[in-house]
């Protein structure tokens, strides 16, 4: 009787020292979940609970929480940043097309130019946005309220198939037509945007301290090229 019981001590004992495999198993599953919560933009934070990767170019990335609370505050703000993007776009090429081109245009057109006594874009920072025709700001209206119907109607049209931004603009056709082509479409869409906004707060600060066009300032990234 004494032998069975040290041998079933002996046999616990080393029980306990041996590895378990339900428990390693459990351990990893645990581990693996762990991670598929944590945001793929910053690793070592947790992702919020709303970007989910089913939006384009979601990589889990919003420290101040203003995608909002819910669904719907996060399409709206998608909605908001994707018509910032494409703003954006269009002015990290136009602003300094404008500095390059301006008085070109205007002594061909017999006009005085628009851009400031440094040469710079009109700018809240830069001054000269009195030099503007109220026109121009009538027909830029204009156009960014047709832009509004538009998206309303696609997006009464559509109702929950409604991708944000969607407007209906697409004359090129260059928007695939099976869904992972769309979304990689859209990706590209979204990082270019960001990247465009992120290229005019550089305008922006770098002619305000300095005082000088960009294209004159750094005129290997355009003289060089135009």
């Amino acid at each position: 009787m004494k032998t069975i019981a040290l041998t079933l001590a002996s046999v616990g004992s080393a029980a306990a020292f041996a590895p378990s495999s339900r428990q390693s198993a459990s351990s990893a599953l645990s581990m693996s979940s762990e991670n598929k919560e944590m945001s793929q933009a910053l690793p070592f934070v947790p992702r919020p609970k709303l970007l989910d990767g089913a939006l384009a170019g979601d990589v889990g990335f919003d420290p101040f929480g203003f995608g909002g609370a819910d669904k719907e505050s996060l399409i709206n703000m998608r909605e908001a940043e994707i018509k910032h993007s494409r703003l954006a776009m269009l002015a990290a090429v136009g602003w300094p097309l404008a500095e390059l081109w301006d008085k070109s245009i205007a002594g061909f057109l017999g006009l005085e130019p628009a851009l400031t006594s440094t040469g710079s874009s009109p700018s809240l920072l830069n001054g000269g946005l009195d030099k503007i025709e109220p026109d121009y700001w009538v027909i830029v209206a204009s156009i960014a309220g047709l832009a509004e119907l538009s998206n309303k109607e696609v997006k009464e049209e559509k109702g929950k198939a409604y991708i944000p931004g969607d407007c209906g603009f697409d004359p090129l056709g260059l928007m695939p037509e099976d869904k992972e082509g769309m979304k990689a479409m859209q990706t590209k869409e979204i990082k270019h945007g960001r990247i465009a906004m992120m290229a005019i707060l550089g305008y922006v600060v770098q002619e305000a301290l300095y005082r000088l066009p960009v294209t004159d300032e750094t005129p290997f990234f355009f003289k060089s090229l135009l």
